[in-house]
């Protein structure tokens, strides 16, 4: 573990004097880079050094209890050596957690796209509960939520929407809300008090940058129509909405929410290019995978992940069996003990299969 230590301080030196390198500073794209490993590497490098620090005084109060002749001090040099020890588990914890290798993706912005599943209009009303959420967990985190396309219906639910967020660690923090979610509660619509179980499904995508995903124009075909509202009524008399194809894949992407053709456009081929880029990066995944199958982060579509039982209150996150009483809390966007959770596991399956 101390030679570990020594490449990752001789490499963030290394970082920090490529940061004041001149030549480097007229690459923006590289000196970007290269500040931003720098960044993410301060935490890690502030914890060696922590960790070097008690080393050193653990060595010194041995040495003092073994030359020290007035038994007073010898014994208050065992205590300071006992919680010295303690200091040093706790950094070394840190650093296992802190040596995980980092997600590249996880400080990317994203678009979550969010399906009505099984059971009609009450899954399409669930899909609106669950934007609301990730909403109100947005409003407390400071990110910006942005609107990209929707499908409604009458009652105020959505068929489908996509939208994106973006801010500081976003995928990161909501990279585990990919799959399916089942809901179970009386319905608005139902009279008789029924509880009914329907489900939606959620795809979240880091979006891409511009140097991350090429796409080229004779790759895509564009066609424009007359958008249409809830239940197929028009809203717009001219055609602004858009369908983008891209014909290599034969991914389609579509976007009437604006009434300008150029904004639809950009809407669409911005949810096209993260698509794209998760196809890829799945791709290379495969590629490089080891035996290390994290069921936390696998992103699954088809994999029930979580169940919100409103009778009962109750959250349960199936891939971790972490069961929370408070869903009206969670609800409302108050997700930050799931989203720890759900970290907490998957950094804890990376240390069990790293053995």
């Amino acid at each position: 573990m101390i030679a570990k230590l020594d490449e990752i301080e001789i490499h963030f030196k290394d970082l920090e004097a490529q940061i004041s390198d001149p030549d480097i500073m007229k690459d923006m794209k590289k000196y970007k880079e290269i500040a931003q490993e720098h960044s993410h590497m301060q935490e890690t490098v502030a914890e060696i050094q922590l960790y070097r620090k008690i080393r050193a005084e653990i060595s010194d109060a041995k040495l003092l209890i073994e030359n020290e002749k007035d038994a007073e001090m010898k014994e208050m040099a065992r205590e300071e050596l006992d919680g010295l020890e303690d200091s040093l588990k706790a950094s070394e914890e840190r650093l296992k957690a802190l040596l995980i290798p980092k997600d590249p993706r996880d400080s990317k912005n994203i678009i979550m796209e969010i399906r009505a599943g099984t059971g009609g209009d009450e899954a399409a009303l669930f899909v609106a509960d669950l934007f609301r959420m990730y909403s109100r967990l947005a409003e407390t985190r400071k990110w910006k939520v942005e609107v990209l396309s929707t499908n409604e219906i009458n009652l105020g639910g959505f068929k489908e929407i996509v939208f994106s967020i973006g801010g500081k660690h976003v995928f990161g923090d909501l990279k585990y809300e990919s799959g399916v979610h089942r809901v179970q509660r009386v319905p608005a619509t139902e009279s008789s008090g029924r509880v009914h179980t329907s489900a939606v499904t959620i795809a979240v995508l880091p979006e891409a940058e511009g140097t991350d995903i090429v796409i080229k124009t004779e790759d895509l075909k564009f066609d424009v129509y007359r958008s249409s509202g809830p239940g197929g009524q028009s809203v717009n008399t001219t055609d602004s909405a858009v369908r983008i194809t891209h014909l290599p894949t034969g991914l389609v992407v579509t976007c009437q929410d604006e009434k300008s053709q150029i904004k639809n456009k950009a809407k669409a081929m911005r949810v096209l290019k993260a698509r794209l880029y998760e196809a890829e990066d799945a791709r290379l995944a495969k590629i490089r995978s080891d035996d290390r199958k994290s069921q936390v982060g696998s992103g699954d579509r088809s994999e029930r992940i979580r169940t919100y039982n409103f009778p009962q209150n109750r959250l349960t996150d199936h891939r971790i069996n972490l069961t929370l009483y408070k869903l009206d809390s969670i609800i409302e966007g108050n997700m930050d003990e799931v989203i720890e959770a759900l970290q907490l596991s998957d950094r804890e399956e990376y240390l069990q299969a790293d053995k």
